[in-house]
């Protein structure tokens, strides 16, 4: 399967898990925030020019740096589960 057929299989079930939960929890915001992200790398791929894991490296970084920067353990919690998507999900999934 191609790396883009299964970002899409990804969103789907995404999109399946966000409209099965009822309440705003924590899982929810994680996976709007998954299927966002999901969908900038996919976006970004079109782009020839594009390095995609150089994207994302970007992405991450720039991540790392609003979690030092962060005094609130609730903003930080919300990055780090923004790090964890792009670690596990991207990562794994381009090589």
């Amino acid at each position: 399967m191609r790396i883009e057929q299964t970002l899409f299989q990804e969103i789907k079930e995404s999109k399946n898990w966000f409209n099965m939960e009822k309440d705003n929890s924590t899982y929810k915001r994680d996976l709007a925030k998954r299927i966002e992200l999901i969908n900038s790398v996919l976006e970004n791929m079109k782009n020839t020019e594009i390095q995609i894991c150089d994207h994302i490296e970007t992405k991450m970084n720039e991540i790392i740096l609003k979690i030092n920067q962060t005094y609130s353990i609730l903003e930080a919690d919300k990055l780090h589960s923004e790090l964890r998507i792009f670690r596990l999900d991207f990562i794994s999934g381009l090589y």
